[in-house]
């Protein structure tokens, strides 16, 4: 995959990477919320535009999946430019898992979803996820201006969503020294910059540096095993169809402190990452 980042990428980054992938005819997809960023990527694709389709929502039930899948048919689509958060992204790979179709992210939030070849759908009250590398995007576009749009607390949540990816990371079974490294920058990175990002959410220095560490909390996601506090928010999230970063955001520092015990060298790592003695507390 490529990643890119630029700062003011919609005029022309996201038409070059869809050139880049020989698509001509890719489907838009976005949510209800991001209906003028997705418009903004559609008319910057210009004719390599064949649709636009605002149906995602939080967990991708099974029937919006459809949905998408048969808009993406109608459309003649070849690819899916994904503009949104993980709800998008999550959306776009459902498509991509029934279809084949190649996924361009362009991410406008913290989620870290573009990185991963995970997916997930949620049937009833049941939320069943996947690993498979064709729903991996062929290319992510990150542009620290599309987050500027994200109210304070949808910036703090969906970065500590961001920070729970690295921080499962440092002790899951399949982890690697570079990935340790990788969680560690990304959750110091989120945690100088959240603050920040609260206090002025039109500061565009802290967007960048945490867009920075949510691209490398999601990779860390992407190339380890999820474990209990991912699971947990995923049946609390199918199931009580609970907001997906708040949930993420309430659920890490317990999850964590249950887990101390047995995994001192990842708590010493995030007391690098956090420059503090109770990493614990410091995220609760």
């Amino acid at each position: 995959m490529r990643v890119l980042f630029r700062s003011g990428a919609v005029p022309d980054a996201v038409p070059d990477e869809v050139a880049l992938l020989g698509l001509r005819r890719v489907l838009v997809l976005c949510d209800d919320h991001g209906l003028d960023t997705a418009r903004a990527v559609a008319a910057s694709l210009g004719d390599a535009c064949a649709g636009l389709h605002a149906g995602a929502v939080t967990h991708v039930p099974v029937e919006v999946a459809d949905l998408a899948v048969e808009a993406a048919r109608e459309a003649r689509a070849d690819g899916c430019v994904a503009v949104g958060g993980g709800s998008v992204t999550g959306l776009a790979k459902a498509v991509a898992l029934r279809t084949g179709l190649p996924i361009v992210a362009v991410p406008t939030t913290y989620a870290g979803s573009e990185m991963t070849p995970v997916w997930g759908l949620t049937e009833g009250a049941v939320k069943r996820t996947g690993r498979d590398p064709k729903v991996l995007p062929r290319s992510v576009v990150y542009d620290p201006l599309l987050t500027l749009t994200m109210p304070p607390v949808g910036s703090a949540t969906s970065g500590m969503n961001a920070i729970a990816h690295a921080v499962e990371a440092l002790y899951a079974p399949d982890s690697t020294p570079i990935v340790s490294l990788m969680a560690e920058e990304g959750v110091r990175a989120l945690a100088a910059a959240l603050p920040e990002i609260v206090a002025d959410p039109s500061g565009h220095d802290a967007r960048s540096r945490a867009l920075y560490g949510a691209w490398l909390c999601g990779a860390c996601l992407g190339a380890t095993t999820m474990g209990l506090h991912h699971k947990l928010c995923h049946v609390l999230g199918g199931t009580f169809d609970l907001p997906h970063a708040e949930t993420h955001a309430v659920v890490l520092p317990y999850v964590l402190a249950f887990n101390a015990p047995a995994i001192p060298e990842a708590l010493a790592g995030l007391r690098r990452a956090l420059d503090v003695p109770d990493p614990v507390r410091e995220l609760r």
